[in-house]
This record gives C-alpha cells, structure tokens and sequence, in this order.
C-alpha cells in the first residue's frame, strides 16, 4: 500500500507542468524567468500566474504593482503564443495575483496551497546582483517549499538566450538510489515535450566510506575495485538511457570520476547544457536542503540553470 507522501506524489506526477507560478518583483532581473514559462506553456499548454508580493495591503504603490502585472501578462501571453506548434491547440492562459506580507512565505505558502506543478523564478530581483545570497528570497523559497523550482542564474539577465537553446539540452544527475530517480520523470515531459537532448551524469568518488557499529570506515578504491564500480555505474545509467530512447527521447549517458558537485559543474559547462536537473537528496539521506549537500554546491558555484525536485518524504524543516 502506497504512504500518504507516495499517493501525493503520484497525484502530482499526473498534472506535471499543468500550472506555472513565476514570482516577480518589478525588476528586470526577475523577469529573466519568464522565457522558460513561455516556452513551458506554449509547448505544454501549461497556464501561468505571475506573482507580486508588496510589502503590505496598505502599499501606496498598490495601483503601480496592479499596472506592471498587466503589462507583464499581456507580453508574457503573446511571447508563449508563439510556441504553440498545433493548429487546434487551446491559447495559453496567463493570469496575476498580487499578495502582501514577506515574499519569500507567501510564494511558498501560495506554491503550496494552490499546488503548482513548478515554481520558475531569477536567483535574485530587486536585491541586485549577488550570486546565491544567503537569505535572499530565492534561496528561502528552494528550503521551504515542497514544489518543484526552476531557478534561472541572474548572471544570464544581460544575454538573451535563443530559442534554439531554451531547455534544449537538460543534464540530470543520479546517484544510484531511487530518491536521485525521483527528477526523470519531470525531464521525461520535458525532453518528450520540447524534443530536448538528456545527458544522465554519475559522479563516482575515488573513496568509499562505510558505517558499521556506529563507527565509519574509509578508505580508497584500487584500480580495479575503481573500474567495477564505474562499470556498475554505467551499466545503471544506460538502463535508464534505454527507457527513455524507447519513449522517443534522445538520451546518453556519463560517468565522471571526482568530488561529486565539481564535476557536475565542469561537465555541464563543458557540454553546455542549457539546464541542471537532480533532486534535493540522494544516497546522502539529507532529508532538506542541508548546507554542504552537492544540490547546494552545484547551487553556489555552478552556472547553468537548475530544475530541483524534493524527494517524497524529505523535510522541510
């Protein structure tokens, strides 16, 4: 019998990218999300709902926020109209609400309370440019909500990414277990979809730790120990690879010796992905966004975008 977090997850996976919620704050940095909405809703007749969080209902600015959302809908509709390839395909429905209180708790709360099937939003708006701060909204938004987020690196706000390269090529990291497995269902819409390129990436680390008795034993791999391993790994990867060339997608498959988020970086720099997907936690346990996990890592240090997904049952505590 499937637990309660495995029936909603199932539920969910039934409306994948159904409905977009994109958080914008008047800035230009912000919007740098919108594209990735547009090309979602035109090609996957998701609707999308633009959300502006003011500092209260008594907010003089109130009639200016109600004025740029329009703005914003109105651009962000005809922008997705251009993606829709089917003649007889329903037009794209993009709507505004305007809340007030902290932005970071009301995006989440109302991500959560409306169910949205992915939050896409800039690392940063208003609070200009700093890579990933620490308590900035984006980075309270990825702790807190249970919803799938795409964050869009404000770094790309001054160049405008083609078409062409709009989530065209998608890396996802696996790890072996079944949490890490919980994003390819999200890049299997995805690259069915958009007709997009998926890479799966395997970082083997050199060493090995094992817990026995409350106590961890460490040590390093010999040569051969080294290639069973990577021949497991690659042996996991290409079964995977062949469910989804058998659904149509392009697929191939990597595995990278390393320090599991350097080379996550370094690969995807390399091969120039157009978007990083992987859960929240994998064989590590980290039942939330753990400082120190490799999500974060990839998260600080990496340039690409990235699509996350939390794992049924991790915490947001």
């Amino acid at each position: 019998m499937a637990s309660q977090g495995e029936s909603d997850f199932t539920w969910r996976l039934n409306g994948l990218y159904e409905r977009i919620l994109v958080p914008l704050d008047g800035s230009e940095l912000a919007q740098i999300a919108l594209p990735y909405a547009e090309k979602l809703a035109g090609r996957l007749g998701s609707s999308i709902t633009l959300l502006y969080v003011s500092s209260s209902t008594e907010d003089r600015y109130q009639h200016m926020h109600q004025f740029y959302l329009q703005k914003m809908v109105e651009a962000t509709n005809q922008a997705a109209e251009r993606y829709i390839e089917s003649p007889g395909a329903k037009a794209v429905k993009v709507e505004a609400t305007i809340l007030a209180g902290d932005p970071a708790e009301e995006i989440v709360d109302y991500a959560d309370k409306e169910d949205f099937g992915l939050i896409i939003m800039s690392t940063h708006g208003r609070s200009g440019i700093r890579r990933w701060a620490m308590g900035s909204v984006a980075d309270k938004v990825l702790r807190a909500t249970n919803q799938p987020l795409a964050l869009i690196r404000a770094k790309h706000a001054n160049t405008d990414v083609p078409d062409y390269k709009l989530l065209n090529k998608t890396l996802v990291t696996l790890d072996g277990s079944k949490q890490s497995e919980v994003v390819i269902p999200y890049i299997e819409e995805l690259a069915s979809r958009l007709k997009a390129e998926v890479i799966l990436l395997q970082v083997v680390a050199p060493d090995y730790h094992i817990y026995t008795g409350g106590s961890q034993e460490y040590g390093i791999y010999s040569e051969q120990q080294m290639e069973s391993v990577k021949a497991s790994s690659r042996d996991y990867l290409e079964e995977i690879v062949a469910r989804l060339k058998q659904k149509g997608i392009a697929a191939q498959s990597e595995v990278r010796l390393g320090t599991a988020a350097d080379e996550i970086i370094k690969f995807a720099d390399a091969i120039d992905v157009s978007i990083v997907a992987m859960s929240t936690h994998g064989r590590s346990g980290v039942s939330r966004w753990a400082l120190g996990s490799v999500a974060e890592r990839v998260l600080r240090a990496g340039n690409t975008p990235m699509l996350l997904v939390r794992s049924p049952g991790a915490g947001t505590e």
